[in-house]
């Protein structure tokens, strides 16, 4: 049993930038992959960037830029910078984490509302 726990979320004007954290507390193992989704109001769940431990990163077009993807493997703690925020980054951001090969399996963390105004 892994638990997130996010935080960072906030409100910010259109340009603005915020740094997304998660931190991962439990039976966590050495090889896994951690990732961000975000759920707009009325959208599904889409996922945004997915880190590995070994720092292989991968990021939807639509984020490709201005966000970036990282880890601190010592803290257990993924982070999203989110930089040049639009109006449609607006969301619930939620953490994922899985055991390596195991992705069906994973936890997932209470989300974070970021709000980007125009």
């Amino acid at each position: 049993q892994v638990q997130l726990v996010e935080s960072g979320g906030g409100l910010v004007q259109a340009g603005g930038s915020l740094r997304l954290s998660c931190a991962a507390s439990g039976n966590i193992f050495s090889n896994n992959v951690m990732s961000w989704y975000r759920q707009a109001p009325g959208k599904q769940r889409e996922l945004v960037a997915t880190i590995t431990t070994d720092d292989s990163t991968n990021l939807a077009d639509s984020v490709k830029g201005r966000f970036t993807i990282s880890r601190d493997n010592a803290k257990n703690t993924v982070y999203l910078q989110m930089n040049s925020l639009k109006p449609e980054d607006t969301a619930v951001y939620y953490c994922r984490y899985y055991a390596a090969g195991n992705w069906r399996g994973g936890s997932w963390g209470q989300g974070t509302q970021v709000t980007v105004s125009s």
